[in-house]
Order: structure tokens, then sequence, then C-alpha cells
């Protein structure tokens, strides 16, 4: 369909104007010109003024009486032609803007909550209210005072070794707060010595938290007679390279899993078996090794191999051997978590008497834990 604008009278009046106001215009100076004549120059002025107004009048008046409707003229040339489309699409229904507002009020609020996660996630650091003698200190240790002679064991002096079986208190962790430093390997003992130990009255165990995305490692304690969880520090990690054939994207596993008890400490020199070969095991483990028991409820072999243990030792320029931290917070090994040696060193010293768990996530508010946060 076709439409089609044309000029009206406006342009004939505009036309008849011009042509009168030259008339007049050429009558006054024909008649200024003649000698004799009885007009002044002002007086032919004063004609000329009234003769303009009256002629814009007379157009004002046209103007305004003028049709409104498009007129139609013959000639082509002066046609605007507008093409329409052939087809009339349907309008559409404009989305009702409550649901509109509630749609981004749902989006504004995810995203304030993925950002609030982001800001809420714990911290701590009270792991030396384990081993402190003085207040604050936890509530499932006591301090105790050494005495060779003791109503739980007959027939014998007592030494570290048999306060730390009665106690369920690991040697390191006595020689750590007997020391007020973590020197675990220094276990002398004298009459009077005071020291830490857990409580026997107390049902706890260990839980440690792995987020995957993040690389960070919760360390909480369970009491299951008050049915509370502490946390008692987060620690950086490092873990298994990616792998897109896994449920959690690392050869890592993800999943909830019983800490076994064939543990192992290494030292510079020690070598022993990894893949079939005599290997000096400071090299692939660091200093101690906490290896992973059985998932639970799970598959009793997906455990198989992994573990917690520290950061691999390297030589340096020297020729030293020297722990290589640059690991942590990296996602570099065969599936093992990594910790610095004096991480792996203090839960070492902590969890090896007790029955301790860890869960692999692949974000930390996906753990599920016992008992509520203190």
């Amino acid at each position: 369909m076709k439409k089609q604008i044309k000029h009206g009278k406006t342009d004939f009046l505009n036309e008849s104007f011009k042509n009168s106001f030259s008339s007049y215009l050429l009558f006054f100076r024909h008649l200024s010109q003649q000698k004799g004549c009885p007009v002044s120059l002002q007086k032919l002025f004063l004609i000329f003024i009234l003769g303009l107004f009256s002629l814009i009048g007379i157009l004002s008046f046209f103007n305004k009486s003028k049709n409104p409707e498009v007129q139609k003229i013959d000639e082509p040339g002066s046609a605007i032609v507008v093409e329409l489309f052939d087809e009339v699409r349907p309008v559409e229904k404009e989305k009702d803007p409550a649901a509109i507002t509630l749609s981004n009020a749902h989006l504004e609020e995810a995203e304030v909550k993925e950002a609030v996660k982001e800001v809420i996630l714990p911290q701590a650091d009270r792991v030396h209210e384990l081993f402190r003698k003085t207040e604050p200190k936890l509530p499932i240790v006591e301090t105790i005072t050494y005495k060779s002679h003791v109503d739980w064991l007959k027939g014998r002096p007592a030494w570290l070794s048999d306060y730390a079986s009665h106690y369920k208190t690991s040697r390191h962790f006595i020689a750590r707060s007997l020391h007020g430093k973590p020197d675990y390997f220094k276990q002398d003992l004298a009459i009077g010595d005071r020291f830490n130990v857990f409580k026997r009255d107390k049902d706890i165990s260990f839980y440690l938290v792995i987020d995957l995305s993040r690389s960070k490692m919760w360390f909480y304690y369970y009491d299951k007679g008050d049915d509370e969880r502490v946390l008692l520090k987060q620690y950086s990690v490092g873990l298994g390279r990616p792998d897109g054939s896994t449920s959690s994207g690392l050869l890592t596993p993800s999943g909830a899993f019983e800490l076994g008890e064939k543990i192992a400490i290494y030292k510079p020199k020690q070598k022993g078996l990894f893949n079939g070969e005599k290997t000096e095991m400071i090299r692939v483990f660091g200093t101690r090794w906490i290896p992973f028991e059985k998932e639970i409820d799970g598959d009793p072999y997906k455990a198989k191999g992994f573990g917690l243990h520290g950061a691999p030792w390297i030589e340096n320029e020297k020729g030293e051997l020297v722990e290589d931290k640059s690991c942590i917070g990296k996602y570099e090994s065969d599936g093992c978590v990594r910790l610095a040696s004096e991480d792996i060193e203090e839960l070492f010293s902590i969890i090896i008497t007790k029955p301790s768990y860890v869960l692999l996530v692949k974000d930390f508010f996906d753990a599920k834990l016992p008992g509520k946060e203190k």
C-alpha cells in the first residue's frame, strides 16, 4: 500500500505575497521619482507600511482557514512514497511489570547471597588454646603435673609415652604443650613439669573441611557429649591437578573419608618405596603422612592411595634440601592434599589419637558437619 503527501495552499499564498510585495515597492519608487508629486517621502513610507501589514493579515487569514487534509497534486515529482509492510505482525503482550520487578529482585538477592558467602567464610586461630597451660584454653583439654608414680600404672614409673597412652593424647601434643612451642621431638620430662592432655571424659573427634574450589581447609573439633563443634583454624592447601573425568574435576576426590592409622614421620635421608623405587620420602611427602582410610557410606576403595602430607622437599641452588612451599594453594599434586610443614606437623600432633574425618567439597557451604557451631 502507498500514500502520497502533496503541497497545499501555503505555497500558493507565499508566492502571491512575494509578487504583491514587489509590486508595492516598484509603485512607491516610481511615485517618489515623479517631479511635482504632491506626496512627501514620510507619507509614502506610511502608506508602504500600512500596505505591508494588510498583506500579512490576509496571508494569516488564509493559513488559519486552510483545509487540514492533505491535498493531491497531479505532479508526480512532488509526491513522497512510503512503503508499508505487506504483513501486519501481532503486538507482543508486554510482560507484567510486577513479574519483572520480582525477577530482578530474585537476581539481586542471589547476587547478594553469593557475595555474602564470600564475606562470611569462617576464620579462626585457636589451636594455641589446646596447648597453653593458662586461660583461656579450650574445654576439651586439662593441665596436669607430671609425677613418675601414678595410680593408673602399677609396678614401674610412668613415662611420657604412658601419659600419652592413658590420656589418648599424642607425645607430640604433650611435647608442644610442655615446651610452649612446636618442638615435637624434645620429650624429656622432670618431676613437676606441667602440660596439657585431652580430658578423658570428653568424647571428641576432629573434622577437616577442604574446599576444592578455594584450596582452603577448616579444622574443627566436635564434642559429641555437648553436640557442639568449634572451629580451630583455617589452612591453605595444595590439591590435585585438574581432571575432567572425575566428579570433583580434580585428581583429588570429593567425598567424606575417615583418616587412617598408618601414619608416618619422614626425615632427610630416610628412604622408602614409592612407585616401586627406593626414594627419599621427604622429597615426596614432606615430613608427615596421614592416609585416607575409607569413604564414609561409600566406595571403600575410593580412598586408596590418597592422604594428607607435607609439601615436598627439593634441593636449592646450594644443593641443600629445603621445603618447596610454592605448591601450596595450587593444583599440582597426583591427588593428595599438601600442607606446609608447620601445618601438617601441627595437625598430626592433635588428630592422630582421636577419630578424624576429612570432607572434600566443591564449596565450603556444601559440607555437612555434626553438631551446633559454638
